[in-house]
């Protein structure tokens, strides 16, 4: 289990008035609407959630990083676990030759609206219960997903995520490591129902038996 950055980078391109989020709107409000995790979330006001989230080519360098990094082939197999719409399991098929690409998310919404190209290989699955047999993927996946989770629903999806890898995972969750990453990851956050630092997320890790690697998303 090692500590790997990939997502770093696309992090730190948003710019976060975090103030604004408590003060503009009736923020328990919005986080209600977020926690449906539909049009709203996805597409709607920012408010809500992401604004508007339309493919960029932003994630072709975490799929061409995370290829060179767990040696994946063509034909490689590849899940992602809350993949929303999928934009970066399309751009592993872009960098890997016949990659056999599968994603799961709870929301509707974001299935519905995945990338065209591999929205046969979606599937509407919960974390914590996922529908494919032991040992089935290359390289297993969760980016940004797992701190939305209740206690008992993390350590079962980290349990899963482990069962189903061959062995090459990674997840990235938010963390804070001083107290105004902390009161920024409270001021942003609209699902978050995870809060800890990174030795506690080591500790969980370690707990639910999960051997892969892993980072961290931090409110500067």
């Amino acid at each position: 289990m090692a500590w790997v950055d990939f997502l770093g980078d696309v992090h730190t391109r948003t710019s976060r008035d975090y103030l604004a989020r408590v003060t503009a709107d009736d923020k328990a409000a919005c986080a209600e609407v977020a926690g449906r995790w539909g049009r709203d979330y996805w597409d709607g006001d920012r408010k809500y959630g992401y604004g508007g989230y339309r493919y960029d080519g932003r994630w072709r360098p975490v799929a061409e990083r995370m290829a060179a990094h767990y040696g994946l082939g063509p034909g490689a197999r590849i899940l992602d676990v809350g993949c929303g719409k999928a934009h970066l399991l399309y751009e592993f098929t872009q960098v890997l030759k016949d990659a056999e690409v599968y994603g799961c998310d709870i929301s509707d919404y974001a299935l519905r609206d995945a990338k065209p190209e591999i929205a046969h290989r979606m599937v509407r699955a919960d974390a914590a219960r996922l529908p494919f047999s032991d040992g089935a993927f290359d390289l297993v996946l969760s980016a940004n997903v797992l701190h939305n989770l209740y206690i008992d629903s993390l350590f079962a999806a980290l349990a899963e995520i482990q069962r189903v890898s061959r062995g090459k995972a990674h997840v990235t969750v938010e963390a804070y490591r001083t107290e105004r990453e902390k009161v920024n990851l409270l001021y942003w956050q609209l699902t978050c129902r995870a809060f800890h630092t990174p030795a506690e997320w080591e500790w969980i890790y370690g707990c639910a038996g999960y051997r892969g690697d892993y980072s961290f998303i931090f409110f500067e």
